[in-house]
């Protein structure tokens, strides 16, 4: 086999079984709603008509997932197919990424623990397995990152990739700009010898001295030409660009996905800003991570510095730069929640499994080996007795799968039964879970779907209305959502012209 083909297959090889095994323990994934919101506005796009933006709290739209919706959009149940797909072979890609930085800068026993830290933990599998679009943005930019510790400085391979992560979550436009600035900036201390004025180009050094203040100077690399910097910053401030055009040409206000994101999240009562920021954001950090975890991830970030700083360097930068990028977003009024803490989560996994294995690099005789070693007993002790608590978190990621599979199923199998037609007015649902659902389904505008809770019920239409208090427990997935959903039909919607086991269906037409 030609080398360079194994070089792509085996990773390959390596993805698809992950993704395999996670389709053999969770068959039952299922799109969000968010992401069931991207493909029927992909759909409008595919019928050159704007998004339907108009029904209860609909989510942030993302313009790669609302292009993937538009180019499936023909094949009939295509889009939640490949939606699926990417979904599970996410996952994959992380854990890959995630084991080959964490071999990379350290060593492979330390990369395998990494990835086995993110495959078990349930945010992960949780968010995931409902193909949110943030697992898909997390790969990009942990590959984005991979291309960096193999190549440094590479350049437009590594902006290649946070392009479509920018695309996905805004935090990659700033993760682009910070790495052309790396790309055309140098900052150190300058050699013994001093260069007499800023500006004047070293020929001994790489650098043209800009700036210098108590000892340290700030310059221009010259390992690429103005024209190459050029082009490499039209490539870093392409996300953010089309992002704002996308929401110009589809709402005509540029800045719509951020002041509707804002508006929901203040709707919805959710944590955000500075203060909130400080209270919640450790523990949003901590409901991916868990105590042993945490723990770990501290421990194996500080030794690291301390004693493995060369091979730590890169994955601290890129720890620090995520978190400043979820903290920067809470502050300008987005929600603090745990899934926005993933990509940190997934690289201080690597140092979790550094604070276990990493003594090991330290020479035999350090003096710090034997006392990491007693630090590394103490992370593994925890993780033993938290054991249960993990397994109880894993579990209930697939009964809750189980469970909204069921009911997100029963909702579409009314669709197929003809429960809706004719279409005689709206179709009033009991809170704004079930719009995008039937909107797909149906292949309607989402504001033809009243969410009863937040607009109330039509005269005429239909109502949906769940026939258990176990439909109402498993369908709301927010916890702020304090909606009192009833199980009797509203008056007036007297003539039942459809049941399952989830739903039952009223027409007053």
């Amino acid at each position: 086999m030609p080398p360079a083909v194994r070089k792509w297959l085996t990773p390959a090889a390596w993805v698809a079984a992950v993704s395999a095994v996670l389709l053999l323990i969770f068959p039952l994934g299922f799109p969000n709603y968010d992401t069931i919101y991207a493909l029927v506005w992909g759909r409008e796009l595919a019928h050159l008509d704007s998004p339907d933006y108009g029904a209860a709290l609909p989510p942030t739209p993302h313009p790669l997932t609302d292009l993937i919706g538009a180019v499936t959009s023909p094949f009939g149940e295509a889009p939640i197919t490949v939606t699926m797909i990417i979904a599970y072979l996410a996952i994959g890609l992380i854990a890959f990424f995630v084991y080959r930085l964490g071999e990379s800068w350290f060593d492979r026993p330390i990369g395998i623990v990494a990835a086995l830290f993110v495959l078990t933990r349930a945010p992960f599998l949780s968010n995931g397995l409902r193909g949110y679009i943030d697992l898909p943005y997390i790969a990009l930019c942990l590959g984005a990152l991979l291309v960096e510790t193999k190549r440094p400085r590479a350049g437009w391979p590594v902006l290649a990739l946070l392009v479509p992560a920018g695309l996905l979550r805004p935090e990659a436009w700033g993760f682009a700009i910070v790495y052309w600035l790396y790309l055309a900036f140098e900052i150190g201390r300058p050699p013994s010898r001093a260069v007499p004025y800023a500006g004047i180009v070293d020929k001994t050094n790489s650098s043209a001295v800009l700036w210098r203040w108590r000892g340290w100077e700030l310059g221009w690399r010259r390992e690429r030409s103005a024209r190459e910097l050029a082009w490499l910053a039209v490539l870093a401030v392409l996300g953010p660009v089309l992002w704002i055009l996308f929401d110009a040409v589809t709402t005509g206000d540029p800045m719509y996905s951020l002041t509707g994101t804002q508006a929901t999240v203040e709707t919805l009562e959710r944590k955000t800003g500075p203060v909130d920021l400080v209270l919640y954001g450790p523990r949003a950090l901590g409901e991916v991570m868990q105590w042993p975890g945490m723990v770990g991830a501290l421990g194996g970030v500080v030794l690291g510095f301390a004693f493995l700083r060369r091979r730590s360097a890169l994955g601290i930068a890129a720890v620090l730069l995520s978190l400043l990028a979820f903290g920067l977003l809470a502050c300008a009024g987005l929600a603090i929640i745990a899934r926005y803490t993933m990509l940190a989560a997934a690289l201080l996994a690597i140092f979790v499994a550094l604070a276990l294995l990493g003594w090991r690099l330290l020479a035999p005789d350090h003096r710090w080996r034997r006392r990491w070693q007693l630090f590394a007993g103490v992370v593994a002790l925890m993780f033993v007795i938290w054991l249960p608590n993990q397994w109880n978190l894993d579990s209930k990621v697939n009964s809750d799968l189980t469970n909204q599979a069921k009911i997100e199923g029963d909702l579409t199998a009314l669709v197929d039964a003809g429960a809706f037609e004719p279409l005689c007015g709206p179709i009033a649902v009991p809170n704004h879970r079930a719009v995008p659902r039937l909107a797909f389904g149906l292949g309607i505008e989402p504001t033809q779907i009243v969410s009863a809770s937040e607009e109330g019920v039509p005269e005429r239409g239909y109502v949906v209305v769940p026939t258990s208090k176990f439909v109402i427990e498993n369908f709301i997935l927010d916890p702020n959502d304090k909606t009192r959903i009833s199980l009797q039909p509203p008056p007036g919607f007297e003539e039942e012209v459809a049941s399952n086991d989830s739903w039952r269906v009223f027409r007053h037409c």
